[in-house]
């Protein structure tokens, strides 16, 4: 059987109760996992209370020795991973106990470097009437226009990832020039590390498999049309630090048919169902992500990448 350890990345003791319940739905998985390494990103006192926390001999709590955000720690964890195979969860989602099973299943293919479940929304408040499900990748979660059934992709979504460690490691890891830091909505760092591994190894294929699932938890602060007009601001940004690195061709081949395939569907449903302002909502997050999008390929152009970021969102989760 494929050996697997579970990162976990935290930064905010704020999140503590959510992390610790992600901790444990690792440790409840229904296959073997090997080693959880929890990662606390440059926060002395989480990363005190973490090593205090768990006691389970699989479970190892370490600081993040990369630069500060996501990707410095999730290479972190990378380093400290002994298993064939990295899966990442985030500090605020719980895993389905199949989680783990499903995943490995698909390493069956030695060709398959990288695999990755859905992202179930656990919103703490109503939905507003507004929010397109096409657009649900804005809170981290899978959106209408996946695949629902296992299938070839060019990346996964962060929250419910896992790749093969070799091949990570060979390709660089993550880029830790790009990627969330605090409260700066940014992405994109797993389509970054998963284009180069594709790249690295050529006949290498990344897979989603619906079936393998985890619960992301939604504060009711990200619901607002504040937070979701600044992360498609925000994930037109990382885009463009994407296709600086890549090319513009992998970069935006995904995004090129859910423009043209997928939103259009998507507003058709929405006028059709009498709901013009999600309709509305379809047209101005295009927008949104594509000025984004436009301005960061501008700030790449003239040098000016890594300064051009969004302002940070403030939320409580």
């Amino acid at each position: 059987m494929t050996s697997v350890g579970v990162v976990v990345c935290a930064y905010d003791l704020g999140r503590w109760a959510r992390t610790v319940e992600a901790v444990a739905s690792v440790l409840a998985q229904d296959a073997p996992v090997h080693e959880v390494i929890v990662v606390i990103d440059h926060n002395p006192e989480l990363l005190q209370r973490a090593e205090e926390a768990w006691t389970d001999p699989r479970v190892r709590v370490v600081p993040s020795t990369g630069a500060q955000g996501l990707s410095g720690a999730r290479n972190s964890g990378v380093s400290q991973v002994a298993s064939e195979v990295v899966a990442f969860l985030d500090d605020d989602a719980v895993a389905e106990p199949s989680w783990i099973r499903l995943l490995l299943g698909v390493y069956a293919e030695p060709e398959v470097v990288a695999c990755g479940g859905r992202v179930i929304p656990a919103l703490g408040g109503p939905r507003p009437g507004w929010w397109p499900l096409e657009f649900d990748w804005v809170v981290g979660c899978s959106y209408v226009g996946l695949p629902e059934v296992r299938s070839e992709v060019r990346n996964v979504i962060g929250a419910n990832m896992s790749v093969r460690r070799d091949v990570a490691v060979e390709a660089g890891g993550f880029a830790e020039g790009i990627g969330r830091v605090g409260l700066r909505p940014l992405g994109c760092e797993e389509t970054d590390l998963l284009i180069r591994m594709a790249q690295h190894r050529p006949g290498a294929r990344v897979v989603y498999e619906p079936n393998s699932a985890v619960h992301h938890w939604v504060p009711v602060e990200r619901l607002t049309w504040a937070y979701f007009r600044a992360r498609c601001v925000a994930e037109g940004l990382s885009k463009a630090q994407v296709a600086a690195r890549v090319g513009p061709a992998q970069a935006l081949a995904t995004e090129r048919a859910y423009v043209r395939r997928v939103l259009p569907v998507g507003i058709g449903r929405a006028v059709r169902a009498g709901q013009p302002r999600r309709a509305a909502a379809i047209v101005a997050g295009t927008a949104l992500t594509a000025a984004g999008y436009a301005r960061g390929r501008l700030a790449a152009t003239g040098g000016r990448a890594n300064r051009v970021v969004p302002r940070p969102v403030r939320s409580s989760a």
